[in-house]
């Protein structure tokens, strides 16, 4: 058995930014459109009226200020309310693996490698532009990377599942380095027409490379532990597949984007984080004293909140539990490894800290890891 290191992380930010304030402006323009235009079925009781959205709404639900998006003409013009990005040849890199690219180059620079070095591609999202060829292989060809690839889905813990089957075929032997790959283009499944989500995501892309610990050339990050979890609920869901495209659902996509049972999230997933984090550092020996950071899923601040406080059993102090939820929003698998990349580099040799995803599923993964 062999040990893992995490040894490079890349972000990659798309050059677009949209505020609350500009997207409460184009939310309420498709509003008034949507409420003029269905006059007599609102009067008839027949459909509801949108009502408006507010910054100041979208901030007291979800701690949330700004999102970066791929296109920000599409998503704020109030007669079409998605991104507009053109599909591309099949010559033609794709969206998720140019995206890839930029994080994947930052995060082996880090480590002091290049593509060559890479035996293993995880390309591991929320969604995938397409069902074959995999993603990962793409990303692979385009890295000159060796070994093999593949992709998978396990919805907002797509990247600590991914590092878990990583650190896995590591310690196995099986691989010597990995990339760990989550480019998510969330702006795409997103209803920005839904005034109880429209607010939710934003578009990134992140890389974290792992290796053999004995290959680890500067500093790094040992990986202590893994633990995966999965139990099954709708509350959180994606219906868009080939076997749901009636015609009636082409025509409304509603059926086919981001839905979620807010309320019952929340009562359901905290609990089952909190005990999973919990549980997995009693194994590990690990008290609430000797954890310096929680990098969490960044999907929402008020349950970020929560979960540190019942992980730490006091309220976290500040830098203990970074959020870059404000500036990105929530970026589904990718959350936890932007919060781990840019709130990592001040621990010290043997600094603990856990990354931890969760979301549809259920699923939560949790990555226990030290400073080397």
């Amino acid at each position: 058995m062999f040990d893992v290191a995490i040894t490079g992380t890349g972000v990659f930010t798309p050059e677009h930014v949209i505020s609350n304030d500009e997207l409460v402006v184009a939310f309420n323009a498709y509003a008034d459109r949507f409420n003029d235009q269905n006059a007599g079925a609102i009067a008839a009781e027949q459909i509801k009226a949108v009502p408006h959205s507010s910054a100041d709404f979208i901030l007291a639900a979800s701690g949330i200020e700004n999102r970066f998006v791929l296109d920000k003409d599409g998503v704020l013009d109030p007669a079409r309310m998605f991104p507009a990005l053109p599909a591309r040849n099949d010559d033609e890199p794709g969206q998720m693996a140019e995206m890839a690219m930029d994080a994947c180059g930052k995060a082996l620079a880090q480590a002091g490698l290049t593509g060559a070095d890479v035996d293993l591609v995880i390309c591991a999202a929320s969604n995938h532009e397409r069902a074959y060829p995999a993603i990962a292989v793409e990303i692979q060809q385009l890295l000159g990377a060796g070994g093999f690839a593949f992709d998978m889905n396990v919805a907002c813990s797509s990247a600590t599942f991914g590092i878990q089957s990583a650190a896995d075929m590591i310690r196995a032997g099986s691989v010597r380095t990995a990339i760990v790959v989550n480019p998510e283009i969330c702006s795409a499944h997103l209803e920005w027409r839904d005034r109880d989500c429209h607010f939710i995501f934003g578009d990134v892309a992140t890389a974290t490379v792992l290796q053999r610990g004995e290959d680890a050339k500067a500093a790094h990050f040992k990986v202590r532990s893994t633990r995966c979890a999965t139990q099954f609920s709708n509350n959180i869901r994606n219906n868009n597949g080939y076997l749901r495209k009636t015609r009636d659902q082409m025509e409304d996509r509603r059926d086919m984007q981001f839905m979620q049972n807010g309320r019952k999230v929340f009562k359901e997933v905290l609990p089952m984080v909190s005990s999973h984090i919990a549980d997995h550092m009693t194994d590990e020996g690990i008290a609430a004293g000797d954890l310096k950071r929680l990098w969490l899923h960044q999907a929402n601040k008020t349950m970020n909140d929560y979960i540190g406080k019942k992980v730490l059993g006091r309220d976290p102090e500040p830098g203990e539990q970074p959020n870059i939820l404000q500036d990105y929003a929530n970026t589904s698998s990718a959350g936890s490894i932007i919060a781990f990349s840019k709130h990592s580099d001040d621990l010290a040799s043997g600094d603990i800290g856990i990354i931890c995803s969760f979301g549809a599923g259920y699923s939560v993964g949790s990555v226990v890891v030290e400073r080397g």
